[in-house]
């Protein structure tokens, strides 16, 4: 489900997400060790590396820590990697700052109400199919994939696709063909 976005997605230039129950299922697998093991949906991660091929930034704020996190944001040259955020939008607003990027020019994708604030604020607020319906009522945008099952990919295409930087990317993986 699409309303309205605030902003015009040719604009975006910063992809923010969280964690947990977006890039995951929220689940998390804890081994007799004490250590810890999410599971990560390929669709996604490439889909983020097509996104920092257009240019564009990305930011993971979850709001706890993880090695499992921050190895996959290394592994996917992610930009920026908050971990331990609890009140998110203050740490956005920050990189924000740090980056001279506006609101207007950010999405976010989020699943539970800790992500609500950052929804509201930035230009283009995501929802997982999956998320809270207090989080699902002020998106944006409502996914049709579940969180962990290509949902960050799902947002990335229809933002490429409708800022008109999707074909650009496909010759890389038809250079052959003529798209149209």
């Amino acid at each position: 489900m699409t309303k309205k976005p605030k902003t015009n997605f040719a604009d975006i230039q910063l992809l923010a997400m969280d964690v947990d129950g977006v890039l995951t299922n929220g689940t998390v697998i804890i081994n007799g060790d004490g250590s810890e093991g999410k599971s990560f949906n390929l669709l996604d991660g490439l889909g983020i590396r097509m996104w920092r091929r257009a240019g564009l930034k990305v930011a993971f704020l979850s709001g706890r820590f993880s090695e499992a996190t921050k190895r996959r944001a290394e592994q996917l040259e992610v930009d920026y990697c908050v971990q331990d955020c609890f009140e998110k939008l203050p740490v956005l607003k920050k990189l924000l700052e740090q980056t001279g990027l506006s609101a207007n020019k950010t999405a976010y994708i989020g699943d539970d109400l800790l992500d609500s604030p950052v929804i509201r604020y930035v230009g283009f607020g995501v929802a997982v199919a999956n998320a809270v319906d207090e989080v699902k009522d002020i998106a944006d945008y409502i996914t049709t994939r579940r969180g962990g099952d290509g949902a960050v990919r799902e947002v990335i295409e229809h933002i490429l696709k409708t800022a008109g930087k999707w074909q650009e990317l496909m010759k890389k993986y038809t250079p052959d063909s003529k798209m149209t």
